[in-house]
C-alpha cells in the first residue's frame, strides 16, 4: 500500500459517520467513542469528519467542531485515529493537510489540538512537519483516562496552534543544528538501561536560561517504555512537565522538532526558541 492509494474524503452521512464511530471504538475502547448524532451535529455546523480509506475500508479518521475563545472563532481538531494495521505509513498527514485544505474552504485561519508531548511520532509531525507553535502545557488535561492507550498516567498534553494560512517550510530550524551540537546542549540528560531505555536524570533548573535556543528530549518509544516500566515513564512525564512548563511561563515556545536518525541515541528533541 502507498500513500497514493489512500484516499481522503469529507463525511457526512449516518453511515459513513457511524462506521468512524466503530472505528474509533477499535482503538480506544467502546466506552470513550463519540455518538455519531454528536459527529453528524458538528458538521452541520461548521465541523469536520474526514476520512482515510484503502479501497472501501475506512482505515482513519479525523474529527474537528468549531471553537470560540470570545475574541475569534478557530477550528479544534479533536481526534486524528488510525486502525492499528495501518500505522506509519504517512497516513495522519496526509489527514492533517487535507484538514488543513478543507478547514481553509470553510473560513478558518487557525487549527488547534492537543497531544501527548512525549509521543514522538506526533511532535515530528505536529510540529516538524506542518509546522505547529506550542506555548502552552495541561498538565493531566483530561484526568485519568483509563482508555485502551492511556491508562496509568496524567494525561499531559501539549496545546498546538496552527496558523493554516502561513506557510512554513518543514524543519526550518531542525535542519539548521547538528547532532552532537544538540545532544551537548540538552537541557535534559539520560542514562542508558539494560533494555536499551533512556531513563531520564533530574532536571537542573539552573540550565533553563543559559542559552538562546533550547534542546528538550523526548523518547523515540515513548509507548514502549509505558508498556514495559510505568515507572520510567512516569519519571519522563513528570521532569518534561517541569521543563517545559517552566520555560513556557518564561516567554519560551515550541518551535521546531530534531529527529535523530541514529539508532543508538534513543531520544528526538523538541526545539524551543523565544516568543
Amino acid at each position: 500500500m502507498t500513500k497514493e492509494e489512500i484516499k481522503i474524503r469529507s463525511l457526512s452521512s449516518t453511515a459513513e459517520l457511524e462506521a468512524v464511530r466503530r472505528l474509533e471504538s477499535k482503538i480506544w475502547g467502546e466506552s470513550d467513542s463519540i455518538p455519531t448524532h454528536q459527529t453528524i451535529t458538528a458538521v452541520k455546523n461548521g465541523g469536520l469528519v474526514l476520512g482515510a480509506y484503502c479501497g472501501d475500508q475506512l482505515i482513519a479518521f479525523q474529527y474537528s467542531f468549531p471553537g470560540f475563545n470570545g475574541q475569534s472563532v478557530y477550528l479544534c481538531s479533536h481526534i486524528l485515529g488510525t486502525d492499528k494495521h495501518f500505522r506509519n505509513k504517512g497516513i495522519g498527514e496526509k489527514l492533517k493537510l487535507a484538514q488543513r485544505n478543507e478547514a481553509l474552504k470553510l473560513g478558518y485561519s487557525l487549527i488547534t489540538w492537543t497531544y501527548d508531548p512525549l509521543e514522538s511520532i506526533n511532535g515530528y509531525l505536529n510540529i516538524g512537519k506542518l509546522g505547529g507553535m506550542v506555548s502552552t502545557y495541561l498538565p493531566n488535561c483530561y484526568g485519568e483516562m483509563e482508555d485502551l492507550l492511556n491508562s496509568g498516567l496524567p494525561s499531559d498534553r501539549f496545546l498546538v496552534e496552527w496558523h493554516i494560512r502561513d506557510e512554513k517550510s518543514a524543519d526550518t530550524i531542525g535542519n539548521a543544528f547538528e547532532q552532537d551540537f544538540v545532544l551537548k546542549n540538552s537541557l535534559l540528560q539520560w542514562n542508558v538501561n539494560d533494555k536499551g531505555q533512556p531513563v531520564v536524570l533530574p532536571i537542573k533548573l539552573e540550565d533553563l536560561h543559559k542559552n538562546a535556543i533550547q534542546f528538550v528530549p523526548v523518547p523515540k518509544n515513548y509507548r514502549t517504555i509505558r508498556e514495559t516500566d510505568i515507572e520510567l515513564a512516569g519519571d519522563w512525564r513528570m521532569r518534561t512537565r517541569d521543563a517545559f512548563s517552566e520555560l513556557f511561563d518564561q516567554g519560551w515556545q515550541v518551535s521546531d522538532f530534531k529527529k535523530i536518525s541514529n539508532p543508538e541515541i534513543p531520544v528526538n528533541f523538541y526545539i524551543l526558541t523565544r516568543n
